[in-house]
């Protein structure tokens, strides 16, 4: 399940869902007591040695194949990050997602390397924001909403803020990384631009906010186990590879996101920051989610992330 010696995960008991510690195969509950609080309580002031010293204390261990994971964490706020890896952003632009449609696919290609070398060089982190309420586990199956035949993946390495952050520097932004995990930011591309009134720009609530668009987890692998400045990323689509990078392609790195996301608000224990999404989407390939598609969602040591796809039911 991970390569790391333990986790977080949180699992179906029942009508209930529970918090557990995970360490290879197996998974057990842990209590209130045993976290020091709730999960959002515990990631504010994470004690982790306190939590692998239970590995081998007294309790109540199952096979992780006999319980059902659901989203390990409870977000109060979901931050996006758009434009955020190269050669994913070059690919985009020259595959036409763009409000300029004059370039060849060429001159897109080259335009979007020396934007994407110069917003290196000297620009900001573009973040937007998504609902709380897309946040789901891969137990539940992602409904494609029939509005719509340009359903796209896009994988993400997804920050967990551990005590909060506000105005935070470079250089102190990951004492504020309680943990990473898996996300998959779902995106309706033909929603992404308005076509009523060009002038606004992007419309990310429309285009990313569909019942399930956040698919999460498996597992909340403590940030001393991650390298997030290079860990793969990898995406497959009905076995078949999509995405394949690794978050050195990052045009600003996770402290640079962090300290830039603290700027405007605080950061809150729990919460979301995910960093964008590599090369490989469906825009790119042209080929967009269906019915029966299952997404495989690999990042580094934080597990693998299975999503089922579902047309939406006709009314």
């Amino acid at each position: 399940m991970t390569t790391a010696p333990f986790a977080l995960a949180r699992f179906r008991d029942g009508d209930a869902v529970r918090i557990g510690l995970v360490a290879g195969d197996r998974i057990r509950a842990l209590s209130d007591g045993e976290l020091g609080g709730g999960l959002n309580a515990f990631l504010a002031d994470p004690d982790w040695d306190r939590l692998e010293a239970l590995i081998e204390a007294p309790g109540e261990w199952h096979p992780l194949s006999e319980v059902t994971l659901t989203a390990p964490v409870e977000p109060r706020q979901v931050l996006q990050t758009g434009a955020n890896y190269r050669q994913h952003v070059i690919e985009l632009v020259a595959a036409g997602l763009t409000q300029n449609t004059d370039r060849t696919p060429e001159e897109a290609r080259a335009f979007a390397a020396d934007m994407m070398d110069e917003r290196a060089r000297s620009g900001e982190p573009y973040f937007f924001v998504g609902l709380p309420a897309c946040v789901v586990g891969d137990d539940v199956p992602l409904v494609l909403p029939a509005y719509s035949e340009v359903h796209d993946w896009e994988l993400e390495l997804a920050v967990v803020i551990g005590r909060e952050a506000f105005r935070v520097s470079r250089e102190d932004a990951l004492a504020h990384v309680a943990g990473y995990t898996i996300v998959n930011d779902i995106t309706t591309r033909d929603l992404v631009f308005r076509t009523d009134m060009k002038e606004i720009g992007t419309d990310w609530y429309r285009a990313k906010n569909a019942p399930g668009f956040l698919p999460t987890g498996p597992l909340l692998v403590p940030a001393r186990f991650v390298d997030p400045a290079d860990t793969p990323v990898r995406l497959e689509l009905n076995g078949q590879v999509m995405q394949d990078a690794t978050t050195s392609d990052l045009l600003f790195d996770v402290p640079a996101l962090v300290s830039a996301a603290s700027q405007t608000h605080p950061l809150l224990p729990g919460d979301l920051l995910l960093t964008g999404s590599p090369a490989g989407n469906g825009q790119h390939w042209k080929r967009f989610l269906r019915d029966g598609d299952v997404m495989t969602g690999t990042i580094g040591p934080l597990g693998t992330q299975t999503v089922r796809c579902v047309a939406e039911a006709a009314e």
